[in-house]
């Protein structure tokens, strides 16, 4: 498929369009790669060395604009089929080797209970769909305790998108109009990337692939070293002065962009900065799934992985990727390269959807006691628990009953989360019902607050509610304290003032309903995201409770606190998944799961000094050890909730410390 300028006269294609070869932006490209791979690998100081990848953004733009820009300067034509043919057979034969060797070592190393979820990222890898599916799923770039091995693949997906439209955008708005369109559209992007929170969206992206696009149309002929150099120091600068906090990338894309624009640099331009530039696409595609399928802890034993991922992009470049783009097949004849490539793709794709539907199996065997009838059953429910607890401590299989299985409890939604009544990270409180359960028409009414630690004990406090004939109420907000206390939002980087609304809105429902019992919970883990990091942590802590007690005691005349539970060391599906024979190492000793005892003593504290029941629910999770499992019971869905089921196991222990409604 040939696009052609309206006006313009059809002239033979050149052989080769590409741009002038530019030795500094080879070894900007080796920059670029170092940055992103000693950031994964841990090195001290370089923690922002993900801003490679923007670096990568702006030298694409540039190079391919500038590729395409001649080609409309001396044919008035772009044809579509050899840009994208150039590209599949560019990038493609690399990355399906990538994807299937990724997906064998998933299947190998990774616990079986991800495998799906790895397939599934696959296939978004394979049909450069990986920063929608990253976005979807709101997954957290620094914080998930177990990213993909394909996520790095988002970075290109961001391309490939921008790439689908820019040929035809940028015939369509013609001669003195592009590069009015392309400031424009660029404009546009930048103030989208600072105004919203995603970190994988192609709209909030696309300004740092313009910037070098409009650098493309700016005629700079003077070498300029001071320019390179200064434009060098910045994206360096970026690199050790970013972190999770502070991801703007806009010190890398202004160095970047100064870079190109000063026409050559002595030091990128040497043999091996332009050496590792040409193998930057490759160490780029196989350093992330080595570090995290393989490599264990430890700096040297990653940097070694990270090494042998640079064998792999070398062995790589010269036994696939070179053979394959530089092949008479496909250069003669365009429509094959890009046949070669959609069949790469579905090829991928047909692999990973199998994966999907066929992931490995977790071994399992014998079956166990029933604890959540054994508990209910028990003259003394605390004594039975605790001899389930010790059983768990040395417990060896993972029983063919368990309660949730895995899977379940990785899909578990509660009934406020359905409903509305759990707010998310994002968006205001707009229930679909009024969020009462239990006994809907009876006049003894409870209310369930907090963040999703209190959410965790809704089925506690349902199923005391059916048996007791109460009307209850559920309002809680994930990593929104209902202590008064003001927080950021970790993800967005920025003040989280939907739970200061969403706080006060519930306070004033509270009040409205003035229910029998109030009971509250909370995480104890708001240390880090504290807006104000100068104040006395403490003192906030603890204000923020005085404030929030007085209010639910102004509101009901009974008023509970559930101190928080564990936060483990493992992520239980992970662990038991992949040591289902010994399960009980899976087990973390007590004192290792219970952070920031100074907070946990003074929410104590402060409820006992507003004369609040304080309750405890360790003992009910713990003994010398905390077991993932408790007879046929998962405890944890994940690695500090509590899974639905044994939310119910210790419903009979919550009981006799909540006072008669």
């Amino acid at each position: 498929m040939t696009v052609t300028l309206p006006g313009r006269r059809n002239r033979p294609a050149p052989a080769a369009a590409h741009p002038a070869y530019r030795g500094d932006i080879e070894g900007l490209r080796a920059v670029a790669v170092l940055l992103v791979v000693l950031a994964h690998v841990g090195v001290p100081g370089v923690a922002g060395g993900f801003l490679g990848v923007d670096v990568f953004f702006v030298v694409s733009g540039f190079l391919i604009t500038t590729l395409l820009r001649r080609e409309i300067a001396s044919t008035g034509r772009v044809d579509l089929v050899r840009f994208y043919a150039r590209r599949a057979v560019r990038l493609l034969p690399v990355a399906t080797l990538v994807i299937l060797v990724s997906l064998a070592g998933a299947w190998l190393w990774a616990p079986p209970t991800r495998f799906a979820s790895f397939a599934h990222d696959a296939l978004a890898a394979a049909t450069y769909t990986m920063n929608l599916r990253l976005a979807g799923a709101e997954t957290d770039y620094f914080g998930d305790p177990a990213p993909s091995p394909f996520q790095h693949f988002w970075s290109l997906a961001v391309e490939e998108q921008f790439y689908l439209a820019w040929p035809l955008i940028l015939l369509l708005a013609r001669g003195r109009w592009a590069l009015g369109v392309l400031t424009a559209g660029t404009v546009a992007s930048f103030v989208w990337s600072i105004s919203k929170t995603g970190y994988f969206g192609t709209a909030g992206r696309a300004w740092e692939l313009g910037a070098g696009a409009i650098l493309s149309y700016l005629a700079i002929r003077r070498e300029l070293p001071w320019l390179g150099w200064t434009g060098l120091a910045a994206v360096l600068l970026g690199a050790v002065t970013a972190d999770e906090g502070h991801t703007f990338p806009g010190l890398a894309v202004a160095g970047t962009v100064a870079v190109i624009a000063a026409n050559g640099n002595r030091l990128l331009e040497t043999a091996p900065m332009r050496w590792l530039g040409r193998m930057s696409y490759g160490w780029y595609l196989w350093h992330w799934p080595l570090l995290l399928l393989i490599a264990p802890a430890g700096l040297a034993a990653r940097t070694a992985a990270a090494t042998v991922a640079l064998g792999l992009a070398v062995a790589s470049h010269h036994l696939l990727e070179n053979p394959v783009r530089h092949h008479r097949l496909w250069t003669v004849r365009p429509l094959r390269g890009l046949l070669l490539g959609l069949g790469l793709s579905a090829a991928a794709a047909a692999i990973a959807g199998a994966g999907m539907i066929h992931p490995p199996a977790v071994p399992v065997k014998g079956t166990a006691a029933d604890a959540r009838r054994a508990v209910a059953a028990a003259g003394n429910p605390a004594i039975t628990l605790n001899r389930l607890l010790l059983a768990g401590q040395t417990a060896t299989d993972l029983p063919r009953n368990l309660n949730p299985t895995l899977a379940a409890a990785a899909r578990q939604r509660l009934a406020p989360q359905l409903d509305g009544c759990h707010v998310g990270l994002s968006g205001p409180f707009r229930p679909k019902s009024d969020c009462a359960y239990g006994d809907r028409a009876s006049n003894r009414v409870v209310v369930l607050f907090g963040d999703s630690h209190a959410l965790q004990w809704f089925p506690t406090m349902e199923a005391l509610a059916r048996r007791h004939g109460w009307r209850l109420y559920s309002f809680t907000r994930s990593s929104c304290s209902p202590a008064e206390i003001a927080v950021n939002e970790r993800r967005a980087q920025a003040r989280y003032l939907e739970c200061d609304d969403w706080r006060r809105e519930v306070l004033t429902r509270i009040a409205r309903l003035r229910p029998g019992l109030v009971v509250v919970s909370s995480s104890v883990n708001y240390r880090q995201v504290l807006a104000d990091p100068s104040a006395a942590p403490d003192a906030v802590w603890q204000t923020g409770w005085v404030r929030t007690l007085a209010s639910l005691k102004r509101a009901s005349r009974n008023v509970t606190m559930l101190v928080d539970t564990p936060f483990l060391t493992v992520v239980p599906a992970d662990c038991l998944s992949t040591r289902s024979t010994s399960v009980s190492s899976c087990a973390a000793p007590r004192r290792d799961v219970l952070p920031e005892p100074r907070w946990r003593e003074i929410q104590r504290a402060t409820a006992v000094a507003a004369r609040i029941p304080v309750v405890d629910p360790v003992p009910w999770l713990c003994a010398a050890k905390c077991p993932l499992v408790v007879g046929d019971t998962l405890v944890y869905r994940d690695s500090n909730h509590l899974t639905e089921a044994y939310a119910k196991v210790v419903a009979p222990l919550l009981e006799p410390h909540l006072p008669r409604v």
